[in-house]
């Protein structure tokens, strides 16, 4: 019988203390086992989140959460790994056309996702606009497809690091989601447990995005860099900004169609720059910075893989997406220059129009979603498209429209540019 309590462990870090080693391995495992209870992980999170960690209290957090579970073994895998996590953003589809490009360079990509929450959209969420693709794969089938096809993107097994889904969920509902020590676990542990050798982050900054400011997004950086030397996985970090959606699909079908664009060699000019500057630091990561890939855009290789990835996992490469029956055109009522997007409240708008769940086990619309016709920079006229809010059912589109009201912003000259990569760290 443990003398460690959970009251114990709680005061130790609401006093500003430091937890033990002990007390870490305990509260996890205890937690995970239902020993511990909802309410009493819900005041740790909050203490951890009004006091912070140090350095070796988050690695040793991270080190048991992967603990509760299995962690992948991906040696049978003839190819060097590495795959690449984004912390979330609006319009942010690049995993979609980044993963089988990096395949079609010679690496494997085992890319577990998730699904969106709020203004921010998620991965699965949006493959599932493909009919009959899953996003379900047994390890056996998550590491033929790596050998096969060389990427594979999927949800993660219930096996993989089970302490952190119980704690995700729980920091959603009790406001305490910001806390960056919880954070960087929870994202590293996931992707130690599936064990990839090398691992690229994209930490997004700006309204769109968890992190609003470039400290917290360093700080956040910094700490994931970190865990993943301590665990033995290659980790750079790319800070990039999300103060304007990310190319002018928001939503689910409409970002795979964007996609396939950039795939097909064309697509929004800020989506195909982050593709290739996380696509170079994933080939460098992996020991093939010889690879170019934007030859493996150009000639067809990248759309290739993306094709076998997708028939592989049930879905149909050539059906047509879905289209929203319902669409509202929102009109410049000036000339101007659009001088900024705000992709918050875009985020938002298609989250109203259904591509976005408020409740994980909400439905998500395929076809829901903005679609922007101007970009931050674009001259426009009275009268021309700003953007279209699509929407299966018609009375969504009111709420829509009332947060995307403002979203985009017309100046009389054009605005002054801003970098996409902000910053690198590792």
């Amino acid at each position: 019988m443990s003398a460690l309590t959970a009251v114990d462990v709680i005061r130790t870090k609401r006093d500003g203390g430091v937890l033990s080693d002990d007390q870490i391995d305990w509260v996890m495992d205890a937690y995970t086992r239902g020993q511990v209870a909802d309410e009493q992980m819900s005041a740790l999170a909050m203490a951890i989140l009004l006091r912070g960690m140090t350095g070796p209290e988050i690695a040793r957090w991270t080190a048991a959460m992967i603990a509760s579970g299995e962690r992948l073994d991906l040696s049978a895998v003839d190819r060097p790994t590495v795959d690449k996590h984004s912390t979330g953003g609006v319009g942010d589809k690049i995993t979609l056309p980044l993963t089988p490009l990096v395949a079609a360079c010679g690496a494997a990509v085992p890319q577990l996702s998730g699904r969106g929450l709020g203004h921010t959209g998620g991965t699965l969420d949006k493959l599932e606009s493909i009919p009959g693709w899953r996003a379900t794969l047994t390890n056996d089938e998550f590491i033929g497809q790596l050998r096969d096809v060389g990427a594979a993107i999927c949800a993660a097994g219930a096996g993989l690091a089970p302490a952190d889904r119980k704690l995700y969920a729980l920091r959603d509902v009790t406001g305490t989601v910001e806390a960056i020590p919880l954070i960087a676990s929870s994202i590293m542990s996931k992707k130690i447990a599936e064990g990839t050798s090398a691992l690229v982050l994209d930490v997004k900054v700006g309204s769109g995005a968890f992190m609003k400011s470039v400290e917290q997004a360093r700080e956040l950086a910094r700490t994931m860099v970190e865990l993943g030397g301590a665990h033995g996985v290659r980790t750079v970090a790319l800070l990039t900004d999300m103060s304007t959606p990310l190319g002018l699909a928001i939503g689910n079908g409409v970002e795979v169609a964007e996609s396939v664009e950039v795939l097909a060699g064309g697509g929004p000019t800020d989506v195909l720059e982050l593709t290739l500057a996380l696509a170079r630091e994933m080939l460098d990561a992996a020991g093939l910075s010889d690879a170019d890939p934007q030859v493996a855009l150009r000639d067809g290789r990248a759309m290739d893989v993306w094709r076998a990835m997708i028939r592989a996992q049930g879905g149909d490469p050539d059906a047509p997406l879905p289209t929203a029956p319902e669409i509202e055109t929102v009109r410049a009522e000036a000339d101007g220059h659009v001088e900024a997007i705000d992709a918050y409240a875009m985020g938002v708008a298609a989250w109203r129009l259904g591509a976005g769940r408020a409740r994980k086990e909400d439905p998500v619309s395929a076809p829901a979603g903005v679609v922007l016709h101007k970009r931050p920079g674009d001259r426009v006229r009275a009268g021309e498209t700003l953007y279209e809010l699509r929407a299966e059912q018609a009375d969504r589109i009111p709420a829509a429209m009332a947060e995307a009201a403002g979203a985009v912003r017309i100046s009389e000259t054009p605005p002054v540019g801003r970098p996409l990569v902000i910053e690198r760290i590792g």
